[in-house]
């Protein structure tokens, strides 16, 4: 059986793009139709850059480091929810996107790639949510699901349930987080990859 094998020098690329990701977590943009609690970043950037350069496996790793770190850094103020959901939602968008990209490796395959990446990530991020991410907050909360209703409510007046929580706010949220994600990597990814492809290659 093949196995990936990453070389000193990809290790130190991935730990340096897991470092550069934690860093854009600290830089939030909030979202007029989303509560204080998901306020937009695009620290997938590092990891869809990666996983282009060296495979989805390496994308995987820089979104792991990126939770650690910034568990190591900030702690957590969720109960360990929120970077459960983070750990869920950014697989479902670097992962995607970088094996479109590994089977054609072309412009047209990487920008297809974003695209069903963008696209996975806002069904599992809805789905994840309204089935596992919400409730377990709220048990843990000891809360009602209505209250985050009743708090996304006040600025979303689309927001009138738990369901429409999820379709008006949850959904749409993602789909802006992963469309700009995806605009900057697509603009980006070119100019940086050649740094990272400097033997960088990944042997099987």
């Amino acid at each position: 059986m093949n196995k990936k094998k990453f070389s000193i020098s990809e290790i130190t690329k991935i730990s340096i793009l897991g470092t550069i990701s934690v860093l854009l977590m600290f830089i939030k943009v909030p979202l007029p139709f989303a509560p204080t609690f998901m306020e937009m970043d695009i620290a997938e950037l590092p990891a869809l850059i990666g996983g282009f350069a060296m495979g989805p496996l390496a994308g995987f790793l820089i979104v792991c480091i990126k939770i650690l770190l910034n568990i190591v850094i900030n702690g957590t103020k969720t109960f360990y929810v929120g970077e459960l959901s983070n750990l869920i939602v950014s697989s479902a968008f670097v992962l995607t996107t970088a094996f479109i990209y590994k089977h054609n490796k072309s412009k047209k395959s990487a920008l297809l790639g974003l695209a069903i990446g963008s696209i996975s990530m806002s069904i599992v991020a809805t789905l994840s949510n309204y089935f596992i991410i919400f409730p377990l907050y709220a048990k843990l909360l000891k809360i009602d699901l209505n209250a985050f209703v009743g708090m996304v409510a006040k600025i979303n007046p689309l927001v009138k349930s738990y369901f429409t929580l999820m379709v008006f706010s949850v959904l749409p949220f993602n789909l802006v987080k992963t469309f700009v994600t995806s605009l900057v990597t697509s603009l980006l990814y070119k100019r940086i990859s050649p740094i990272l492809k400097r033997n960088g290659s990944i042997s099987e």
